[in-house]
């Protein structure tokens, strides 16, 4: 469990917070196998015996005061007492100390999940293929799925559904693979005149992947497109768009989702479901008006209130409640770039715990992998996340990808989570509250409740019995972190230990909320954010002599503080970032869908990369020169041949034109350089994609549009190095309108 604060130092009051200019919060990865200094959690069992405070309901940790019968909460400092199995338990010698009394980070076993019925721990995986699509589309869907069948452990249940004007369902435990079809009806609030479990026994649908994965393979290859006879002719869909498919997207996940609730508790705990899409919804319920939105294809992503465009119907966040309901996790995978209006679809994958991915075309996509290297990583399910503060502060809001909890305020649901979902708290003080001198210090308190599948590996020789659900176990696990901060009253302080990779991850969560509202405002004020604290900065280190010094002695470079010189680059790189952008006609509106979406669930250095790019120069594939502050043309006129720009999703390696021919192109396997590039692939939650550009003789401009420093802030790209130096020029005027 990660926990990275904004400030190191928490402020002593609200008057030093404000004057600051930062926000104060924290972010937290409650999955992550270690804290943010790489030390992991002390591990036991007795998760159930941990005293919690009869106030506010904290647990018991190291930081609290231990007495003989009685302890003092750490967060409310409320005196309890201990019974008498407690009091004896914390009477132990130092060696025998339970873990509670061990480390203030410990993940415990709570009894019972051992004892559950061993049938419901089976892992479920399904997929739903559209088969409104090109065989350029299933060749990809079906390589991903190859390779989630080699990342799937041998006990898995794997099913296979298709949907367009009509579902299909296989059964592949025979000797040859059978599809039953069942009719969507038109409607666009219609449901299936028959539930699926009549048309498929469930046994029947879900295959062990030890016994039938070649069975899965071969059902695979028989999976076609929909015949030219079998799309939609109407008159109102051929009018717009001759022989336009059918995809009765909606009423498949629906009638899906049903029948895995038919299950949920008795096969299985948690079924994810990877659901591959090619084009919108278009037909029966759930069905999106993706015609009338023309523009939307041409970088209309705003309506005339400067709003981004809204979702069209409810009918996806009542499918995500019902998923979570039906334990069941959407994983939604679009490869198109016809408009498909992921606004309306996120909330499925969002909320049902599930990510979204976005793939533009099959031939640079990176599918295969990304679902491959997804399940290979941990993951947990059915989580409840809480953080408790000290009285003094209070949480404004919480970001991520959760459903608040409707009776308990700050208490979050998480249908699933893997070690790098990352949640953002905001903090304030609450009315009249100070930390004082005489006060106890600040304390939080993460508590995450989860529970995880272990596999035990093959307990029978008998490959009849590979199903065998004794492989399998569900843990439910407490995981609790609870971590006391210094404060100051110095402004200094703040300033000098302040992150900003997290600072800049509590600004993208503010922006992204309020350009839902509007896009053109939440741009207004994040600049006007950057002035003021900019402002700020000045007033405090008296970096202005007088009113009348005039505006070139505003210092809007920090010179004065390391810590900060970062921000005003990575404003600048949010404000240009495509997710800001409203009339771009080279941005499509999904892709801004797909980066709010990315952007709210990354941990803060991720999320920095993603927003600013890191360029590294090379003398040559084995020697790194160092990396690069700038990201303008300017690298152009480097002695350094060699470049290597990380942005997250991308990772160019780009030759100057006056590279030395002597120098292999591209760079050999058995470098430095591409040791790196493995490198950074590896520690990815999806797979970036890889090119290799050469000034000499390729199209730059994958790598230019990356040279942030070189464009407007409506993202045009300039034809000097002007940008950002003169985004810095209008912060310093605008700096004067506040009074500095």
């Amino acid at each position: 469990m990660a926990v990275r604060p904004s400030l190191a130092y928490f402020p002593s009051d609200n008057t030093l917070l404000d004057s600051s200019g930062l926000p104060w919060g924290v972010a937290v990865t409650p999955f992550s196998s270690t804290d943010e200094r790489g030390s992991p959690p002390v591990t036991g069992d007795e998760g159930d015996l941990i005293p919690r405070c009869t106030s506010c309901f904290a647990y018991f940790s190291t930081l609290c005061s231990l007495h003989r019968w009685s302890w003092t909460c750490p967060i409310c400092s409320e005196d309890n007492d201990l019974s008498a199995d407690a009091a004896a338990r914390y009477a132990r010698d130092g060696s025998h100390d339970p873990p509670e009394l061990r480390s203030a980070f410990v993940d415990l076993l709570l009894p019972g999940a051992e004892g559950e019925a061993a049938a419901a721990t089976t892992p479920v995986y399904v997929a739903a293929v559209d088969l409104c699509s090109s065989e350029e589309f299933l060749e990809l869907v079906k390589s991903a799925l190859l390779a989630a069948l080699e990342a799937l452990s041998p006990g898995s249940l794997f099913g296979i559904l298709t949907f367009s004007s009509k579902i299909g369902l296989y059964d592949v435990q025979g000797p040859i693979p059978i599809v039953k079809n069942v009719f969507i009806p038109p409607d666009s609030d219609g449901t299936l005149h028959v539930d699926l479990k009549d048309v498929m026994p469930f046994c029947s649908f879900l295959a062990p992947v030890g016994t039938f994965k070649d069975r899965i393979a071969e059902a695979l290859e028989t999976i076609k497109p929909i015949a030219s006879w079998e799309r939609a002719t109407t008159a109102s869909q051929v009018q717009d768009h001759a022989l336009h498919h059918t995809r009765g997207f909606g009423v498949a996940m629906d009638a899906l989702v049903n029948y895995l609730s038919v299950e949920n508790g008795t096969t299985f705990e948690l079924a994810r479901i990877f659901a591959f899409l090619s084009g919108p919804p278009n037909y029966g319920a759930g069905q999106l008006d993706a015609r009338s939105n023309g523009d939307h294809n041409t970088g209309k992503v705003v309506d005339s209130n400067n709003t981004l465009l809204p979702e069209e119907t409810s009918f996806y966040k009542n499918l995500a409640a019902s998923a979570v309901q039906a334990g069941a996790c959407v994983d939604l995978f679009a490869i198109t770039n016809e408009y498909t209006d992921l606004t309306s679809l996120k909330v499925l994958s969002v909320e049902s715990g599930g990510s979204l991915f976005l793939y533009s075309n099959t031939d640079e996509s990176t599918l295969p992998q990304d679902i491959y290297k997804m399940l290979n990583r941990p993951y947990a399910f059915g989580c409840v996340l809480r953080l408790r503060t000290s009285p003094e502060i209070k949480i404004a809001d919480s970001y991520g990808h959760f459903f608040p909890d409707p009776q308990y305020m700050h208490v979050q649901h998480i249908n699933c989570c893997d070690s790098f979902a990352s949640y953002t708290y905001d903090f304030e003080f609450e009315k009249d509250s100070q930390f004082s001198r005489k006060s106890r210090p600040p304390i939080l308190q993460i508590a995450f409740k989860y529970t995880m599948i272990v596999h035990h590996g093959d307990t029978s020789d008998d490959v009849s019995n590979s199903v065998s659900r004794s492989k399998f176990s569900l843990q439910r696990r407490l995981r609790v972190r609870t971590i006391q901060y210094n404060t100051t009253a110095n402004i200094w302080d703040l300033y000098d230990f302040v992150d900003p990779d997290v600072v800049l991850t509590i600004l993208v969560h503010q922006v992204i909320l309020a350009s839902l509202s509007d896009v053109v405002e939440a741009r207004l004020w994040l600049h006007d954010w950057l002035a003021i604290f900019i402002a700020q900065y000045n007033k405090a280190y008296k970096s202005v002599r007088s009113a009348d010094s005039g505006v070139s002695d505003i210092d809007v470079n920090f010179s004065n503080c390391s810590q900060l010189q970062p921000l005003a680059r990575l404003v600048f790189a949010f404000l240009v970032s495509p997710l800001l952008q409203v009339q771009d006609e080279h941005i499509h509106p999904d892709y801004q869908t797909y980066l709010q979406c990315l952007f709210s669930v990354l941990e803060p250095a991720s999320l920095r990369q993603a927003i600013c790019p890191t360029l590294s120069s090379y003398s040559s594939p084995d020697i790194e020169a160092e990396v690069h502050q700038s990201l303008s043309r300017s690298v152009f006129t480097s002695e350094r041949p060699i470049f290597l720009l990380d942005a997250y999703t991308d990772l160019l390696v780009y030759y100057l034109p006056t590279a030395s021919p002597s120098i292999p192109f591209p760079p050999p396997r058995d470098c430095l350089l591409r040791s790196t590039i493995d490198r950074l692939k590896q520690e990815r939650t999806l797979t970036p994609r890889l090119a290799f550009i050469h000034g000499a003789h390729d199209d730059t401009t994958t790598f230019e549009k990356y040279l942030i420093e070189d464009r407007a802030l409506d993202g045009t790209l300039l034809d000097s190095s002007t940008g950002f130096r003169s985004f810095l020029e209008e912060v310093r005027s605008r700096v004067t309108e506040f009074g500095i």
